[in-house]
């Protein structure tokens, strides 16, 4: 096939102890799914339901578990702000899944980081418009390499640590468990509103405590059980 401009270049993850790579198609996001981040926020965890928003997928950025990789401070914005999630790589898709689909629809996990130009979030907000501006930009979702979904992983997640340090102050802490909506569950309630494909990432939310990084900070995100990762912000 002919293209009247050049084709985009796909982005792909490693996956942990293979030769294969994941090649990422659609980014979701969950709002708010920690409830003292809701709070945090300004919204009701025990009231208000999931609801989601995307990422551009040449907004992700292969982080290797073993390096430290740089992105760069976005136009546009005075408040570049940190939030440390659980990523989930969808291996089956489809819509309206059960639990169990749900369940069997998890190729495996990663360590994220969704960057957000706060500021311009906020502005939005006010006036009822798109989130966009302030969630999909260029480098705004550093990313792992995947561990595959294997029972052992699977089951010690539930309990698992998740938290972010910024220059080595710690920033954010909590553990999988508070997830007010599960992984299941996400995944089903976002399968009645999208259809689910392999290649689909589901970012599943952040802790309490997000926070602005300048230029020159080095952000240290982990997941009990699948690492850690060290994201530099530079000009």
């Amino acid at each position: 096939m002919s293209y009247i401009v050049a084709e985009q270049e796909r982005v792909c993850l490693p996956i942990v102890g293979s030769e294969q790579s994941f090649p990422v198609g659609r980014v979701y996001c969950v709002g708010r799914n920690y409830a003292e981040h809701s709070i945090e926020m300004g919204d009701d965890p025990e009231r208000d339901p999931p609801f989601f928003f995307a990422k551009d997928s040449s907004c992700v950025v292969p982080v290797p578990l073993s390096a430290t990789t740089s992105i760069s401070y976005p136009m546009a914005t005075e408040q570049f702000e940190y939030e440390v999630e659980l990523v989930v790589a969808i291996g089956k898709g489809g819509i309206n899944l059960t639990m169990a689909q749900a369940k069997e629809a998890v190729l495996g996990y990663a360590i994220g980081l969704d960057m957000t130009r706060r500021d311009l979030q906020g502005q939005a907000k006010k006036k009822g418009r798109p989130w966009e501006v302030g969630k999909s930009f260029s480098e705004s979702a550093p990313i792992s390499s995947i561990f595959l979904n294997e029972a052992t992983v699977s089951e010690r997640l539930l309990q698992a640590e998740i938290g972010l340090k910024v220059n080595g102050e710690l920033k954010q802490m909590s553990c999988i468990s508070k997830l007010t909506w599960s992984i299941e569950e996400v995944i089903c309630k976002l399968s009645e509103v999208f259809e689910l494909r392999p290649g689909d990432l589901v970012m599943t939310g952040t802790p309490e405590n997000v926070g602005a990084v300048v230029v020159g900070d080095e952000m240290l995100a982990w997941v009990e059980h699948l690492g850690e990762i060290r994201v530099r912000v530079i000009d």
